[in-house]
């Protein structure tokens, strides 16, 4: 099978290169700004469009195994495909949790079955369980993920000699939800002594706050120099967590994109729908985590998808489920900050594609590069569509975005070579392959 992608800017490693990319196999053959004169079995015009290696997310919530009714492997990847995103490390709190062997190699065969683009999956860290480490293929997985703050599943890991025990053992990436959990609890009961038992959603980034933020975020930096663990820390949401990165190579932080687009003030018309764990914070922390994308301070931008049904949403603080699908608006809602002078487009995909990459050991992803798999996503500015439901493909069937009117689209996705969504639909024919790893010792 031989493509040709002609015509359109490619966007890879800080340049804007006018070429065409030649694929063959499922890899990416040759980047050349001459015109191929061989025949192809297909050609790709990407005239007035941006070439970008296909997004890797590094942080997604798919709900399978266990909780399939708000999300599973096959619709997600779907939205994914129409994202632009062409590979994906999957989390651990499903059901069962993917704290064992076992369960992890359940995830990998459903994969196989039904995933329309690339994956791999964490492996859940608990208080018992560090010494199944070692048991692991490294070089399937990006990491052992870590909650140091009770989030959707129950995976909270809290007692200080687990805590050691993980930092000093683990000699993958380790993933950590850092909040912590006392002073939330704290916070939560003098919410309700105020407010009720189910206290209005614009309290949950008070009960969620910056001081339960840094607490568990501080923790897990001073764990990591202590131990040499290369530590890379999700969804940070505050200013003051920023000052605790981008002195370390292997103290990384990621950022994601609900947490750069919303503040505290969408509390008020958005509701629920934005609430997440760690809580959306306030416009100024929204202000320093998108000057942070381009100061150093910010290794990664992800989504932590992660749907929930709408009836589940309902309620305040304590009943609405935590979490918000984002994964099919990921990249076109950055390319929105691209236009509003956040960052620049080769910056994105530096944050969006290379760092992910980079950052896991990501083997022949992330970059269009000759002799790397062919994931790739063209891009078209200047054409406005608006959310509406019959346009999202999570299974949930809602988004924080609808509504919203976009200035960039998705034309086409293509994951190993092959065109997996084009023309609005996704090609269900079209499987994902397991993504490996080289982790650096």
């Amino acid at each position: 099978m031989r493509t040709l992608v002609k015509g359109g800017c490619i966007v890879n490693e800080g340049r804007l290169t006018d070429g065409n990319i030649v694929v063959e196999d499922g890899d990416i053959q040759a980047i050349t700004t001459l015109q191929p004169e061989e025949s192809y079995d297909e050609v790709v015009d990407a005239s007035g469009c941006y070439v970008l290696p296909g997004v890797i997310d590094d942080h997604v919530h798919f709900r399978e195994p266990g909780l399939t009714a708000k999300a599973d492997i096959d619709s997600e990847s779907r939205a994914a495909a129409a994202g632009g995103v062409t590979s994906y490390f999957d989390m651990p709190n499903t059901v069962p949790q993917t704290t064992t062997p076992e369960a992890l190699e359940e995830k990998f065969q459903l994969a196989a079955q039904k995933s329309h683009v690339n994956y791999s999956f964490f492996y859940g860290a608990t208080n018992d369980n560090a010494s199944s480490f070692d048991l692991l293929d490294a070089s399937r997985i990006p990491g052992i993920k870590l909650f140091m703050g009770s989030s959707t599943g129950n995976m909270l890991v809290d007692r200080m000699e687990s805590l050691e025990r993980i930092f000093s053992t683990v000699k993958l990436p380790l993933m950590a939800h850092c909040e912590d959990t006392d002073i939330i609890n704290r916070n939560m009961a003098e919410a309700k002594r105020v407010f009720g038992n189910d206290p209005e959603v614009q309290q949950h980034y008070l009960i969620r706050s910056e001081e339960a933020c840094y607490a568990s975020t501080s923790l897990a930096v001073r764990l990591a120099k202590k131990y040499g663990t290369r530590l890379h820390v999700a969804h940070l949401t505050t200013a003051r967590e920023l000052e605790l990165f981008g002195k370390e190579p292997n103290i990384t932080a990621e950022a994601v994109v609900g947490h750069l687009w919303f503040s505290a003030e969408d509390y008020a018309r958005q509701g629920t729908r934005i609430k997440v764990n760690p809580a959306v914070k306030t416009a100024s922390d929204r202000e320093a985590l998108r000057k942070a994308l381009t100061d150093g301070h910010i290794t990664v931008v992800g989504t932590d998808h992660a749907p929930h049904l709408l009836e589940q949403k309902q309620g305040g603080c304590c009943r609405a489920a935590s979490g918000m699908p984002m994964i099919q608006f990921s990249l076109v809602t950055m390319l929105e900050l691209v236009d509003a002078g956040v960052l620049t487009l080769p910056r994105l995909v530096e944050l969006m594609c290379h760092a992910p990459a980079r950052l896991f050991g990501v083997e022949r992803r992330g970059f269009l590069r000759p002799g790397y798999r062919a994931d790739l996503v063209v891009v078209r500015p200047h054409q406005p569509w608006t959310v509406t439901k019959d346009t999202i493909l999570s299974k949930c069937g809602w988004s924080p975005m609808e509504g919203h009117e976009y200035q960039w689209r998705v034309e086409r996705t293509l994951c190993n070579g092959q065109t997996v969504y084009a023309d609005g639909q996704v090609n269900a024919d079209v499987l994902g392959e397991e993504i490996r790893f080289n982790h650096a010792t």
